[in-house]
């Protein structure tokens, strides 16, 4: 027991400080970790991850918050379409095809890989800098944070804003229908077509997961599928890697972030257009 306590303290410890780096929750490590070295049932796996995640977000957000990293407005602004996009995916599922979405998905992840590798080639955030853009002033989504690694203070705009809105919708329309975590989703909507700095966009993304968790954690909490004995150390490993994520998140170049984020976007765009075409790996 006290064995399986502190195995369980370590993977979260890992899965926090990859999760808060990359806003992406740390789901993706922890859902297939618990059920090939645990034996779980993937519905306890999932349960637990979601509990976790909400652990990230908040060891994370504090942290951003504190150091003016994370974006509010864009975060509550998207927030709307992602949770809209769940409850409407949660509605219909069993009534859209869910192989062709997670082709589609997949499809998108890996796309949006061309454009982590070209924005490598720049040598900073500024470079990749976003337009005016009407709305996005209009809305004073447009916002400036304090690089640590590089001791500047950015100045950003965000463009596109209904294309991000829009493909926030998709996110939490895939999280309702299909069942996954859309960490990665957010990262690359507001990264990719928003044209955000990463480092706001994965900080932005660890404040919106954990409020999309909290909404489905109630869900598993009813259906009795959260067991403690797993998701407590799990969620306790968690918030210390995420505290320490953050804090090697802001010292880290943005390049070496991409370098990290650029196989995950691969291989979970493999996984979901294997799948989609019923190849389960």
């Amino acid at each position: 027991m006290v064995t399986q306590i502190l195995l369980l303290l370590v993977i979260g410890i890992f899965a926090g400080i990859l999760g808060s780096i990359l806003g992406i929750g740390g789901g993706i490590i922890l859902t297939p970790a618990l059920t090939l070295l645990f034996g779980l049932d993937i519905q306890y796996a999932i349960s637990a991850s979601i509990v976790s995640v909400i652990a990230t977000s908040s060891g994370a957000t504090i942290a951003y918050l504190k150091d003016d990293l994370l974006n509010l407005r864009i975060a509550m602004f998207l927030e709307i379409a992602t949770t809209i996009g769940a409850i409407v995916g949660a509605i219909l599922t069993g009534l859209v095809p869910t192989g062709f979405l997670f082709v589609l998905f997949g499809s998108f992840l890996l796309f949006s890989t061309i454009n982590m590798l070209q924005k490598l080639r720049g040598k900073s955030e500024v470079l990749h800098q976003a337009k005016s853009d009407r709305l996005a002033e209009k809305l004073k989504l447009n916002s400036t944070y304090f690089d640590k690694a590089t001791q500047q203070q950015i100045d950003y705009q965000v463009e596109k804003v209904p294309g991000g809105f829009a493909m926030m919708f998709g996110a939490g329309l895939a999280s309702g229908l299909l069942g996954i975590g859309s960490g990665v989703f957010k990262v690359t909507a507001m990264d990719t077509i928003m044209k955000m700095p990463l480092k706001p966009s994965s900080a932005t993304s660890n404040l919106m997961m954990g409020v999309t968790a909290a909404a489905s954690a109630m869900v598993y909490f009813f259906r009795g599928t959260i067991l403690p004995q797993i998701a407590g150390p799990l969620a306790i490993g968690v918030l210390i890697g995420a505290t320490i994520g953050s804090r090697i998140m802001q010292q880290l170049q943005p390049k070496w972030i991409r370098l990290i984020f650029i196989p995950i976007l691969v291989v979970m765009g493999l996984q979901m257009i294997l799948r989609g075409f019923g190849v389960t790996i």
